[in-house]
């Protein structure tokens, strides 16, 4: 019983030893980078949910919860780049003189107005307007010739042979080869196992020695 103690008691002094070692050896340049990312509205604070935080060295990136709190592990002197739809994007440096490995922040966004150019839209045209409109179109002269060039018979046999065709044409040309494959003349195509001409054949090629087994030089 003293010896399975004693035992014990090493084992958790190596334990302790390990996590202590373990423990010295965590890089001292992270750093739990936590906060939340608030704006302003009508002179109040208001929390700002699912803004885009990115660290601009190593690309790894979170966004803020629905409650605007956000947590990431980063590291000292690292820049982070908060962005959000319609605010302007902040970018902030973790400071590297910190001396603890926990770092928060209350993060301000500013509303950026975004002016886009004017677009008008009119209505479509009714069909007694679009007879108009489409006599009205300017066609180019060579319109008639280029049609005319693009429908010779150079032109057509050379994108027959050129062409692929895409899945929807194979799989109706395979599937209306199985369906003639199925008829013969408007009915049941006939089982040749039932024919008495290929039964004759079958026993004149057996006799012949057509299905004998050639042997290997």
């Amino acid at each position: 019983m003293k010896i399975a103690l004693r035992y014990l008691l090493a084992l958790m002094l190596l334990l302790g030893w390990q996590i202590t070692m373990r423990a010295q050896q965590i890089d001292s340049s992270i750093v739990q980078f936590s906060g939340l990312v608030v704006t302003e509205d009508q002179g109040e604070l208001m929390v700002l949910p699912y803004t885009n935080i990115l660290l601009n060295s190593s690309g790894r990136g979170t966004y803020s919860n629905l409650d605007g709190f956000f947590s990431i592990v980063a590291r000292k002197g690292e820049v982070v780049i908060f962005s959000s739809i319609g605010y302007g994007t902040v970018e902030f440096t973790i400071p590297d003189t910190l001396s603890d490995n926990r770092y928060t922040i209350y993060q301000i966004m500013t509303q950026d107005t975004f002016n886009l150019p004017e677009t008008v839209v009119y209505p479509w045209p009714s069909r007694e307007h679009f007879k108009i409109e489409f006599l009205a179109l300017n066609i180019p002269d060579d319109l008639q010739e280029r049609a005319e060039d693009n429908l010779t018979s150079v032109a057509m046999d050379k994108m027959r042979n050129e062409l692929v065709t895409d899945g929807g044409e194979n799989t109706g040309y395979y599937l209306r080869r199985q369906a003639e494959s199925y008829y013969s003349i408007g009915q049941s195509k006939p089982m040749h196992i039932l024919n008495p001409i290929a039964w004759a054949k079958f026993f004149k090629d057996w006799k012949s020695g057509k299905f004998k087994r050639k042997k290997k030089k």
